[in-house]
């Protein structure tokens, strides 16, 4: 166990230490000389730019991959110690992905205008995905508001 806390040590400050220097390449880096008109402004564009964004995209991989492994161990060992429990999560895993499938149908493939953008990423699935994650959005924030005021009410009703 105390190897395990050790590497887990090692890899969080490696990924720390790597994230500052290329955070400083990318604040301190300069220009790269390249330049966009975006809505009659004229932007730079940092030097250390490509590299800064794929870095975040690697870390938000890598949380996403632990992150997934821990949900899977934890979900494995519950339906070994706790059968009801586990098909309870499956069943509201699978209300989650009907929601998410009726908000993908909601959705529409049409383009959308976006002032200054040419590129073809704003139709078809990718606005189909923008416009279900929106959806997805509403819905999960009134399914949190609703349960808030539900349990404010129970409580309220209860303490009388």
């Amino acid at each position: 166990m105390q190897n395990y806390k050790k590497i887990a040590r090692y890899t969080l400050w490696t990924l720390l230490g790597i994230g500052i220097i290329i955070s400083v390449m990318f604040y301190l880096g300069g220009m790269s000389g390249e330049t966009h008109v975006v809505a009659g402004d004229e932007l730079g564009i940092p030097r250390f730019a490509d590299l800064f964004l794929n870095w975040n995209y690697i870390l938000l991989a890598l949380v996403c991959l632990i992150t997934l492994c821990f949900v899977c161990k934890n979900y494995i060992e519950l339906w070994k110690t706790n059968r009801k429990k586990a098909i309870t999560t499956t069943a509201v895993l699978c209300g989650f992905v009907v929601l998410a499938l009726v908000c993908w149908l909601m959705g529409s493939p049409e383009k959308v205008e976006i002032i200054g953008y040419e590129g073809t990423d704003n139709q078809g699935a990718w606005a189909q995905l923008s416009d279900m994650m929106i959806y997805l959005c509403d819905f999960l924030l009134c399914g949190t508001l609703l349960t808030i005021l539900g349990g404010w009410i129970y409580t309220k009703t209860l303490n009388k």
